[in-house]
């Protein structure tokens, strides 16, 4: 579908991909179009809803300037997709015992591994270039606990809140892993921290922010290059994250299923990132919040909630998106809403034929406080076509 609406209540216009965004991200979205370094317009995606410090599903482009908080503290954060060689018919019955297995062998929640099974050259590599920002900013050191050895644990752990690991079964009955994580602690500390020293950096111009959480580096300073290398390790560190998770995810698999392959290369795809690109005649630093890269023919992963459909893309390459869509169903109501508003037994009706966590410690994730994932699909059908369309049976969240 088209643009639906168009904001124009600051410098550069936003353009909206749906109809249902909620005030408040209209208003998060008026804010970042006040700022001087947009670039051409603000992109929102079909699944917008308000964020803490910049709107969930926005395209951000900006000449001379990154927001840290646009990128948020989930540094990295993405999904990974493989297709094995196996069928729906080909799995038992009952999950139960495949799903503990996953939980065996993958961390979830605040959990670790014991060790760090990402080993050798890979590890002492992405180490080494670590060892590079905390020697610039020890500061980092002293926001986590045991900290030198910590990240290295994370690696292939999931972490908690929205993250996931699932098992799924496509049109044709084949079976899929799909997983979403990112750079877990070390990510949320390197988030945190430039967040803060963009905003002590811009002093009393803060003030002329119509929200301190725009707080932004200017290219050319000293913090806006350490914040760029140090943003971009912690991209790195959240694709080995999901590779090794992956890694973990199938070694348990062949210990309950019967042999198998994988029959199309991993799809590993960040939704909150910054890089480079160019659109529109100029090279920009582009801060995707919430939504993923859509290139004309790139794959992408567009997530529903837990016992929803999800969904395998390909991307149209539309420009007035900066070529982007969704990251998934995105909320509807707020983690304390759905709270209030949901119970266990809400949660084990909306998610039948689904083997997952049913108890109230979840209740925050149920279905009903996601957007229908048909109707977020239907508003993009110019940004991608979907390749696939797949069906939980199995999800894992911390």
């Amino acid at each position: 579908m088209p643009i639906k609406l168009m904001l124009n209540q600051g410098k550069v216009p936003v353009k909206v991909f749906t109809e249902d965004i909620d005030q408040g991200s209209i208003t998060q979205l008026g804010n970042l179009a006040q700022l001087p370094f947009i670039h051409s317009h603000i992109a929102a995606m079909p699944d917008v809803h308000y964020g803490i410090g910049a709107t969930v599903g926005s395209v951000i482009p900006s000449k001379g300037a990154i927001i840290p908080a646009a990128v948020g503290v989930d540094i990295g954060c993405g999904m990974n997709a493989l297709r094995l060689s196996l069928k729906a018919n080909d799995l038992p019955d009952n999950l139960h015992a495949v799903r503990s297995a996953i939980e065996k062998r993958v961390p979830v929640g605040f959990e670790e591994h014991d060790s760090a099974t990402v080993q050798g050259a890979t590890l002492n590599n992405i180490g080494k270039h670590l060892d590079a920002i905390t020697a610039k900013h020890p500061g980092l050191i002293k926001m986590q606990r045991n900290f030198e050895r910590t990240w290295g644990k994370q690696l292939g752990s999931l972490g908690g809140g929205n993250h996931f690991i699932e098992l799924c079964i496509d049109e044709s009955d084949a079976v899929w892993v799909m997983l979403h994580s990112g750079s877990r602690g070390i990510g949320n500390v390197i988030g945190r921290y430039f967040i803060e020293k963009a905003k002590k950096d811009m002093g009393k111009a803060l003030g002329n922010l119509p929200d301190h959480n725009l707080a932004y580096f200017t290219e050319g300073t000293q913090h806006f290059d350490d914040y760029v290398q140090a943003v971009s390790w912690a991209q790195d560190y959240a694709t080995l994250n999901r590779r090794e998770m992956m890694r973990l995810v199938l070694d348990a698999l062949q210990k309950q299923l019967k042999p198998f392959t994988t029959t199309r290369e991993a799809i590993n795809c960040h939704h909150n990132y910054v890089q480079k690109e160019t659109h529109f005649g100029e090279e920009v630093y582009l801060t995707r919040k919430g939504a993923i890269s859509a290139r004309e023919g790139e794959l992408g992963i567009i997530p529903g909630s837990m016992g929803a459909k999800s969904y395998i893309v390909r991307g149209l390459g539309n420009q007035q998106s900066f070529c982007s869509c969704s990251h998934g169903a995105g909320r509807q109501m707020s983690r304390t809403e759905a709270k209030r508003r949901f119970n266990s037994r809400d949660l084990a009706e909306q998610t039948r034929g689904v083997e997952c966590r049913k108890d109230k410690g979840v209740v925050d994730e149920i279905p009903g406080a996601y957007k229908d994932i048909d109707a977020v699909m239907h508003n993009q059908t110019d940004l991608v076509e979907v390749v696939h369309t797949l069906k939980q049976v199995v999800c894992i969240k911390g």
